[in-house]
């Protein structure tokens, strides 16, 4: 097949990419977002000007290329225009998600050595006030909404020092190329993910990962000027960074940013857009709102309800469920699913309107190599494969072997190149919001409590996380007797409301450093241990996830409200 041929190294940056889109599309309406009270949109020309400005106060407070600097936002219109300044200087966009907590903050900031932070406000502010001075010695501080009260003992500047920077310290106008011209081979982000043992990986990606990456998938489709982008998947993961941010400069559509979760309806309704990116769980709460609605099988009522114009769906971060695909495909909007990683900057297969699969992920991009080893898993190889991990080069060593990207995933492959995924090798499982989480991780925090002898994390694409918890006979016989809690067995010391609550709190406790997509929901007590002989667990006395789940799939259901 063509697209299985290697392709030349990749000659674009992301910084070439806004200028030439400039140059071609310079006076067009190029991005639409909430300022406050109305909807405000500024051309190509406009949005280079503000990058320009922006590069240039980078600049005049002391960044350069090759520092890391940190961005704890939302989207808006500030990130796209901090991440185009410091990708024009050779700078590195550390891009940290606003849900992480405090303690993942942190210590994302101290790991990537970074010289700068750039925050939306005092929300982001304050899950950093217990930052130490020596982790923030040398760091410089910006916010988009104004920070009073400072940070680390520093003064936190505004949007306006950034926009007020010395011009003269980039060369010619904002179309123009600037001084410190980055390479593909350049380090241009780093994008934190979860490992296998929960440990966080910043994830190196070049210029020339994503820029690539970015053109392979736009060749994929036919995007063009007149066609309207709704972004409401979060620019710090790597997903809507190249799908919706990367692919919208290099194919000259028109971007909205959506306000919030909340208001989205209306922006589909308001905006009516024609390209919608979207993890599975967003196309999962669109059927459920039209069954609710009772219209669920009425003509048109998806495309009604995504506002009236939307042509392509596409779907990735988790395993798009059968019965949606068919629903979509049913209402002629189908979703189009694709499959990557952050690694990978991230897509390596996708779907198109005109080759797409029930229960496939796509097939692979042009200049994209696949091939499976002798135990299923994907392996791959490309110009869109990352640099490595900063700072841990033994789990880099770990994912690339013989030049060749080891995903963990398990997949096999038809007659005409079409990937179906069919397991996961490494035990890291995704929401169906497209959230990773190391289970084992969580799992560790919770048996280190002394009410908790065992415990299962379960939530691979599922809404929310919940898990089986076996209770520490003695501990809790213990806490019962210390609470006066009044029980006639066993098995209803399980069930009691204050035993429930003492677990609650149990867990509460545990996860509480963690971020909201990593807390567990809800949870049920086990009246017996994992066992070697039941099969649940190994000679090592690691845990059989599978065999575990088959085994209580029952109480699994219960937990989301289903029946076995």
């Amino acid at each position: 097949m063509p697209d299985d041929q290697p392709l030349d190294a990749p000659s674009e940056t992301l910084a070439s990419l806004l200028r030439q889109r400039v140059a071609q599309s310079g006076d067009q309406p190029a991005l639409t977002h909430w300022s406050g009270a109305a909807w405000q949109t500024v051309s190509w020309n406009e949005l280079a000007a503000d990058v320009h400005r922006v590069a240039s106060g980078l600049l005049s407070h002391g960044i350069q290329a090759g520092d890391r600097v940190v961005q704890v936002s939302e989207n808006r219109y500030e990130w796209i225009v901090a991440d185009q300044a410091l990708l024009s200087i050779g700078a590195v966009h550390v891009s940290l998600h606003v849900s992480l907590a405090s303690p993942e903050l942190v210590a994302q900031i101290e790991h990537c050595e970074a010289r700068a932070v750039l925050l939306a406000g005092p929300p982001q502010a304050d899950k950093l006030r217990e930052i130490r001075a020596e982790q923030a010695a040398g760091l410089r501080w910006f916010a988009w909404e104004p920070v009073p009260r400072g940070l680390a003992g520093q003064r936190v500047l505004g949007w306006q020092d950034l926009l007020s920077g010395r011009q003269d310290l980039l060369a010619g106008s904002a179309a123009e190329a600037v001084a410190s011209e980055p390479v593909p081979d350049q380090l241009a982000a780093i994008i934190y993910t979860s490992g296998t043992v929960g440990e966080p990986r910043g994830v190196m990606l070049t210029h020339g990962n994503l820029a690539f990456n970015m053109r392979q998938t736009l060749s994929r489709f036919d995007e063009h000027a007149g066609d309207v982008r709704l972004n409401f998947l979060p620019l710090s993961h790597a997903f809507a960074r190249t799908c919706d941010l990367y692919t919208w400069i290099g194919g000259g559509s028109r971007l909205v940013l959506a306000r919030s979760r909340e208001t989205l309806l209306e922006d589909l309704a308001h905006w009516q857009p024609t390209l919608l990116n979207g993890v599975p769980l967003f196309y999962e709460r669109m059927l459920r709102l039209l069954r609710q609605r009772g219209v669920a099988q009425r003509p048109g009522s998806v495309r009604q309800l995504l506002g009236g114009r939307v042509r392509l769906c596409c779907c990735g971060g988790a395993a798009l469920p059968e019965e949606v695909y068919d629903y979509y495909l049913s209402q002629d909007v189908p979703v189009l699913q694709g499959y990557g990683l952050t690694e990978t900057s991230p897509v390596i297969s996708l779907s198109t309107p005109a080759r797409h699969r029930r229960g496939s992920i796509g097939q692979p991009l042009p200049g994209v190599e696949v091939r499976l080893a002798e135990d299923g898993e994907l392996l791959t190889r490309g110009p869109h494969v990352m640099r490595g991990y900063y700072r841990n080069e033994e789990a880099a060593r770990e994912m690339l072997r013989d030049g060749w990207l080891h995903t963990g995933d398990l997949a096999r492959q038809d007659d005409d190149g079409f990937l179906y995924l069919t397991g996961r090798k490494r035990e890291i499982l995704v929401t169906s919001g497209g959230k990773n989480v190391s289970p084992t991780r969580l799992e560790m925090l919770l048996n280190q409590d002394p009410l908790i002898h065992q415990s299962l994390v379960v939530g691979d694409g599922r809404d929310y996380l919940t898990a089986l918890i076996v209770p520490d006979p003695d501990t809790l016989r213990a806490r019962i007797k210390a609470a006066r809690i009044l029980l006639f067995s066993r098995r209803s010391a399980l069930r009691h409301r204050r035993v429930l609550a003492m677990y609650a709190e149990c867990l509460r406790q545990r996860l509480r450093d963690l971020a909201p997509h990593e807390q567990i929901r809800r949870f049920t007590l086990l009246g017996r241990a994992f066992s070697i002989e039941a099969g649940e667990l190994t000679p090592k006395l690691s845990l059989r996830r599978r065999v575990i789940e088959a085994h209580f799939r029952a109480e699994i259901e219960s937990l989301y409200g289903r029946s076995a």
